[in-house]
């Protein structure tokens, strides 16, 4: 790996980590060993993963979403300046390059000698034996209180898992904290965007969960974690051209989304500063917002009134109120890729409109603006991927 290495044998590389991914993946057994004649005896297994001299060679998720871990990653365009694959060797780092095949030495000692790589939900992390870090890919930053041990996060072990370490008693919040947080009945999401590189986004109080495929599933982190120069919490949030906008209050933030979430210089500021104001209306707030695939319309909605402007226009924009039968909405969401069941059409976009537990779907925003009755709600945890 100490030269640029060609095509063909990174293309070699890459599919002799397939295959020993599907020849030796962790088997999906209980934390809590197998039982026999009455009595609970150690998996032989998990006591393997579990122990303090246990490493990994490389990580990845297979098609179901179990991660796997056996004995060089992917970096997406948007998050990595240009699409490539990241090598790993001793305390060295490569970016290949597809576009020019090309392979570029990177200088990240914050990282250091990684194991194994993985990209999750966006997210880099770099694997050294039981420990773990989170890696910027393109600066090699990484966050501080890192490295964490992998046993606490990303696997169930016996009496293991942050929830432990901090007195909660939930065990492994990774697995377990944001699938009963997503699916609880008390839950109510303030805000839902989809960004320009397919993930979607929920928004709820200080945290948010993120879906880039199925496979992945919905996650939850804190706000903070993606956005650290962003919102406490989240109001409304549309993207448009490469960029994530974050309206709390009468603030808005504007993240460019290409290489990672970068806030544009001269925000947070007011909305009525990007975006202009109704005729004679003053917005101490808004509801929710959100732009359709392929449009610069956006929509705006505040109590029981809608409006759209087209944000080519910028702060000169004319608001142009439109019918609609809801009172209040809390958030808002139009996509074009399918969320499954709950999809609002088959074909084209899907509009999302949520208030409280209700979720409301159309086929499109004309169907909205003809309605003069509401649909028949789902329950907005339907959304989220919840069965009950």
């Amino acid at each position: 790996m100490a030269r640029v290495l060609g095509a063909p044998v990174a293309l070699g590389l890459w599919s002799l980590c397939w295959s020993l991914a599907i020849a030796t993946p962790l088997p999906p057994t209980s934390a809590h060993g197998n039982v026999a004649e009455g009595e609970t005896k150690p998996d032989p297994d998990v006591t393997e993963r579990c122990s303090d001299g246990w490493s990994f060679d490389a990580t990845t998720l297979d098609d179901n979403g179990t991660m796997l871990f056996f004995k060089a990653v992917e970096c997406h365009r948007g998050e990595c300046q240009a699409e490539g694959v990241l090598f790993f060797q001793g305390d060295r780092e490569w970016f290949w390059d597809l576009a020019t095949g090309t392979m570029k030495e990177r200088s990240w000692p914050a990282v250091g000698n990684c194991s194994s790589a993985l990209r999750w939900l966006g997210r880099y992390y770099c694997f050294q034996g039981n420990q773990f870090l989170r890696f910027d890919p393109v600066r090699g930053e990484v966050p501080p209180r890192y490295p964490r041990d992998v046993r606490d996060y990303f696997m169930p072990c016996p009496g293991r898992g942050h929830g432990h370490r901090n007195g909660t008693g939930h065990g492994n919040s990774t697995h377990h904290g944001p699938e009963y947080m997503r699916c609880s009945p008390h839950l109510v999401l303030s805000a839902l965007t989809s960004d320009n590189h397919g993930a979607t986004y929920a928004f709820s109080g200080t945290h948010y969960w993120r879906l880039d495929t199925s496979r992945d599933g919905w996650h939850s982190w804190p706000i903070a974690h993606q956005w650290p120069q962003g919102p406490s919490a989240v109001d409304a949030a549309f993207s448009w051209e490469e960029k994530l906008y974050l309206v709390q209050g009468t603030q808005v933030y504007v993240f460019l989304t290409k290489g990672g979430y970068t806030l544009v210089s001269g925000y947070p500021k007011r909305l009525e500063k990007e975006v202009g104001t109704p005729h004679g209306i003053i917005l101490d707030s808004v509801d929710a917002a959100f732009i359709c695939p392929g449009s610069s319309r956006l929509h705006i909605m505040a109590g029981r009134r809608l409006w759209w402007l087209d944000l080519k226009s910028g702060a000169q924009a004319t608001w142009t109120e439109l019918p609609w039968p809801h009172e209040k909405v809390d958030g808002a969401l139009c996509m074009e890729k399918s969320l499954g069941p709950n999809s609002c059409s088959a074909n084209g976009p899907g509009l999302y409109l949520i208030h409280g537990p209700n979720l409301y779907c159309y086929s499109d925003v004309e169907k909205l603006n003809a309605a003069k009755a509401l649909p028949q709600p789902q329950n907005v945890t339907s959304l989220l991927g919840c069965t009950h």
